[in-house]
């Protein structure tokens, strides 16, 4: 059984105004436990409003989203379950921290569980252990954080209420290369230490190419292709066609390849690219 999938999902914007627009059509996918998904499509592909009907901040105009086999709208109390086992991290989320301090932050979505004191604190250092948040720092208020550090205390705040699935729209969004480096190895780290399913948007090809197990191309508010890495990425000229890209690493494995060099095209990763270059050259001084 499938953990996540959608039935068929259609979601409308503005029904029955002369300002309509479909944002997802006939939309199916389908999401095993321990996945690390990857959604890619250009700007207004429909990715965004995929995943905010994951978790039922939106209800599509037909079909379905079925955890773990249930329709998450079948009543209010899988709608309620569905909030809270679906962790969502909206882009900048850091745009949505509001208490006093950085323990408070990540405190909210445990204390609206219902959850005692001690399962709270609990639950709070630990999101804040996964993130890279050190104790001192609780006490701070999350204003006076860097950009970096309030993403990890927003995320640290979705994680904190233990979802089965963390879902984050674009999570590097707007950081330097160190921030997103660090925002994605936390990412990678969580998943690996729980095995939890993790889906994340992305713009960035080269990251989906070093972390995704799965990926789901969104175009003109349908899935274009699912696939492993190599089964879409291997689809250049496709993408490309659809107004995205390859990693820039396979772009120079390409551009090799034309010009003669006996390099593979299924090059995904800078390692993956050491890798070839190191067999290309070994086999060079051996023929010499």
């Amino acid at each position: 059984m499938s953990h996540l999938e959608t039935k068929n999902l259609t979601f409308t914007y503005g029904e029955g105004t002369p300002f309509k627009i479909t944002a997802l059509d006939n939309v199916n996918i389908d999401i095993s436990k321990g996945e690390f998904v990857a959604i890619i499509g250009h700007t207004g592909s429909g990715k965004s409003t995929l995943v905010q009907h994951l978790n039922g901040l939106l209800k599509s105009s037909s079909g379905e989203v079925l955890l773990d086999g249930k329709n998450i709208h079948a009543n209010k109390q899988t709608l309620f379950d569905a909030r809270f086992r679906v962790g969502l991290c909206f882009q900048y989320p850091e745009y949505q921290l509001f208490e006093e301090t950085v323990y408070k932050d990540i405190a909210f979505g445990p204390a609206n569980m219902g959850l005692s004191k001690g399962e709270i604190d609990e639950r709070v250092r630990n999101a804040a252990k996964y993130v890279g948040i050190p104790d001192e720092m609780l006490s701070k208020s999350p204003f006076d954080l860097s950009g970096g550090e309030k993403r990890r205390v927003a995320i640290a705040g979705v994680i904190s209420m233990e979802p089965e699935i963390l879902i984050l729209d674009e999570p590097t969004s707007g950081l330097d290369p160190m921030g997103r480096e660090q925002i994605l190895e936390l990412i990678k780290n969580y998943r690996e230490q729980t095995g939890k399913t993790v889906i994340i948007v992305s713009h960035s090809m080269d990251d989906v190419a070093r972390f995704a197990t799965k990926v789901i191309v969104m175009n003109n508010s349908k899935v274009e292709m699912t696939g492993t890495v190599d089964e879409v990425f291997e689809k250049a000229s496709r993408l490309r066609e659809i107004g995205l890209s390859v990693p820039q690493i396979t772009e120079i494995f390409i551009k090799l390849r034309e010009k003669g060099y006996n390099v593979s095209e299924k090059i995904y990763t800078v390692e993956q690219g050491y890798l070839e270059l190191k067999k290309l050259f070994e086999g060079s001084v051996t023929n010499d």
